[in-house]
């Protein structure tokens, strides 16, 4: 029997242990690779998501189509994970698929500068290339979270996730500010979306850049053996075990899924947002994309701080989501400007947590090998809850209270089968 493996400190020109400071930039290093490459990315896309529903607007939607184009553009940057997860594990090309899903994204949200310049056409081009943009989030998402996993792994998933989400956010806080600053010196919606062609270009060419340079990166080759996977206290200590085709689905998995479900159903599309507040609220469009940058850095704050607890505590950190999701109809979509504001934020805070610590609670539920799958079924969920929200939001948009009520309904549902789920990995 061959002995154990042992880690090997890093070692630097002259054969010596690196110093800790140089060891803990080789662990970093890929983390905060993908990190920036998501800081530029997100530049683009969420320089031009609070833009979504005032272009939508300008070209002729009623809040239904807004609230149907959003919510269909999140269910299918949730939804087709399960296609591209699944796909992305049975052929190992988790680069490739990362490559193509950012590359969509680069295509898409410049071209929207052309739907305002398209005639009768253009609500249709834009609905088109919002669906698109997202959709390259579903081809990328699976694999590039595969791939960060790997990598965070040697430095705890739970700040690792953390580190890389706030990089992102940092991209998603910059890009509404660089828009926000074009709009403000041209008042132009196609100007805005051209001058994100910069980012776009620059977040490929880094992507190209990380890919050459660690080409070996993801989970190791090694085949998954039969068998049933066996739940863990979830939590920074909790071990990955080997299963099989149907270790995927354990009851805690599916319940976690569902908590998901409705969490996202409540948790409105930004578009929604910012169509009411350019319409109800009297918001400048400029101003809108400022007050998308403020949540970005509210859910880079939420990251951090669900993230650390995560490692520390466990995961019982997650119960915050429902909480946070059912104040947002509350005041986001208040007709009182303050209020509306304190609901962004709120919204931001939510989004954060659900897009970083809840990653890293899969990543510790899941095999590594079953890591694509895993996000790409979980996504399904969200996806699915995603497109209900977005139209329950469209039909209730103008009947607060039932939405409210409904939205509420929804978060005690969350909380309650989160519960159960979080108390089954703890009961085994």
């Amino acid at each position: 029997m061959n002995p154990p493996r042992r880690s090997v400190p890093a070692r630097g020109r002259t054969g010596r242990p690196a110093p800790a400071g140089a060891q803990r930039r080789v662990l970093w290093g890929p983390v905060i690779g993908l990190g920036l490459v998501s800081l530029a990315a997100d530049v683009v896309s969420d320089g031009a998501r609070p833009l979504a529903g005032p272009l939508l607007a300008q070209l002729g939607a009623s809040a239904l189509l807004v609230g149907l184009v959003t919510g269909a553009a999140e269910a299918a940057a949730q939804g087709l994970r399960l296609v591209f997860g699944p796909w992305a594990d049975r052929t190992r090309k988790y680069w490739t698929f990362t490559l193509a899903g950012y590359g969509l994204t680069a295509v898409c949200v410049p071209l929207l500068a052309v739907a305002p310049l398209a005639g009768t056409s253009g609500l249709v081009l834009a609905s088109v290339l919002i669906i698109g943009d997202r959709i390259g989030k579903a081809v990328r998402s699976p694999a590039k979270t595969v791939l960060l996993a790997a990598a965070a792994k040697p430095v705890g998933r739970g700040r690792g996730f953390a580190v890389h989400k706030s990089l992102d956010l940092i991209g998603a806080l910059l890009g509404p500010v660089l828009v926000a600053a074009v709009l403000t010196a041209t008042g132009n919606l196609s100007a805005a979306f051209a001058v994100l062609s910069v980012p776009a270009a620059a977040a490929m060419f880094l992507l190209f850049w990380l890919r050459r340079r660690m080409p070996g990166l993801g989970p190791t080759e090694q085949a998954v053996p039969a068998g049933r996977i066996r739940e863990t206290a979830v939590g920074p200590a909790a071990p990955h075990v080997d299963g099989g085709p149907a270790s995927l689905f354990t009851r805690s998995f599916v319940l976690f899924a569902a908590a998901a479900f409705c969490w996202s159903a409540g948790l409105v599309a930004f578009g929604v947002i910012s169509f009411h507040l350019t319409t109800t609220a009297g918001v400048p469009v400029s101003v809108v994309a400022l007050l998308y940058a403020a949540a970005m850095a509210a859910a880079a704050l939420g990251a951090l701080a669900s993230g650390a607890l995560y490692d520390r505590s466990g995961a019982w950190v997650l119960l915050s989501i429902p909480v946070l999701t059912a104040a947002v109809p509350v005041l986001a979509l208040s007709p009182v400007t303050g209020l509306a504001v304190a609901g962004v934020l709120i919204w931001g805070i939510a989004l954060g947590i659900q897009d970083s610590t809840v990653k890293a609670l899969l990543a510790d539920l899941v095999p590594e090998q079953r890591q694509g799958a895993a996000y790409g079924v979980f996504a399904a969920f969200q996806g699915a809850g995603a497109l209900a929200g977005g139209i329950l939001y469209g039909v209730l948009y103008d009947t607060r209270p039932p939405l409210i009520a409904s939205v509420a309904v929804l978060q005690l549902l969350a909380s309650v089968v989160l519960v159960a789920a979080l108390r089954g990995t703890r009961s085994n």
